[in-house]
């Protein structure tokens, strides 16, 4: 497991205050506010085309807001291009694997540890006894991260070669290098087998237990979801339609109707 951590990475909270998105007049977020306590696991979820994506997008820094706000460790991340807010300590994994599959394992993993390195580029390019030795710091730390995450044995095999649950561990273990406060995950388990689901399922509640990290994920597979989650908020057309604990959201009308229709009301009666 990895060791412990400088206080400068501790969790922290993260407070997403009436965020609206428009894209050419659509309103793909609509007001949408929700907490992420440090140190606990968040699921955003919802049906398809409910802003999901659009959210962690604002989050992350890809979109920005049209208004509302979105304040990490005290920092407001809607004015900050994406370089800066994983400066702040703010790791995005993506729904489609974006590795270098001809790379083997520990080269993906040491592109995580780029925002951490010092030595300049001259340095580094004529490997200067400083740049050696802080690149054999971060191989160190990136070989220990990858033992975490059960990649220990394969840091020498390209990625391409790694079956596809792996490469999802992969590159998990990779926004695990930037030494995060907040992981954002988005769909981390889709396309794996029952079998994958539950390994990255137990990765993943190892990270927030073992390293303390905030998670924050969008997933459709809600058996993991609710076993995972401290809370949930639920999105239905860009807008926010309930926000609670597992078993508040589960009994949710609202939610109810999103994820199985309007009979469902009629149903129930």
């Amino acid at each position: 497991m990895p060791g412990p951590r400088d206080r400068t990475s501790d969790p922290a909270l993260l407070e997403v205050r009436e965020v609206t998105v428009r894209f050419a007049g659509l309103t793909a977020l609509s007001e949408v506010s929700f907490t992420v306590a440090p140190g606990s696991v968040h699921a955003v979820i919802g049906p398809n085309g409910a802003g999901k994506s659009t959210c962690f997008n604002v989050l992350s820094g890809v979109y920005r807001a049209a208004s509302g706000s979105v304040r990490f460790a005290g920092a407001e991340l809607t004015a900050l291009a994406p370089h800066r807010i994983a400066a702040l300590g703010v790791a995005r994994t993506f729904q489609n694997i974006a590795l270098s599959g001809h790379q083997p394992v520990i080269d993906n993993l040491m592109l995580g540890r780029h925002r951490l390195t010092r030595a300049g580029f001259v340095s580094s390019g004529l490997r200067l006894p400083a740049a050696r030795r802080e690149w054999a710091r971060h191989r160190e730390r990136a070989a220990e991260i990858a033992e975490f995450a059960g990649l220990g044995g394969l840091l020498g095999t390209p990625v391409g070669l790694l079956p596809y649950g792996v490469r999802k561990r992969v590159e998990l273990a990779r926004a695990l290098c930037m030494e995060p406060r907040l992981l954002l995950l988005d769909e981390p388990v889709a396309g794996m087998n029952a079998g994958e689901r539950a390994e990255m399922a137990g990765l993943i509640a190892e990270v927030r237990r073992g390293l303390g990290i905030s998670v924050l994920l969008v997933e459709h597979d809600m058996g993991m979801v609710m076993r995972l989650a401290d809370r949930i908020t639920v999105l239905d057309f860009g807008r926010r339609i309930a926000d609670g604990t597992p078993g508040q959201v589960q009994d949710d009308p609202e939610v109810i109707r999103a994820y199985l229709g309007p009979s469902a009301d009629q149903e129930d009666k």
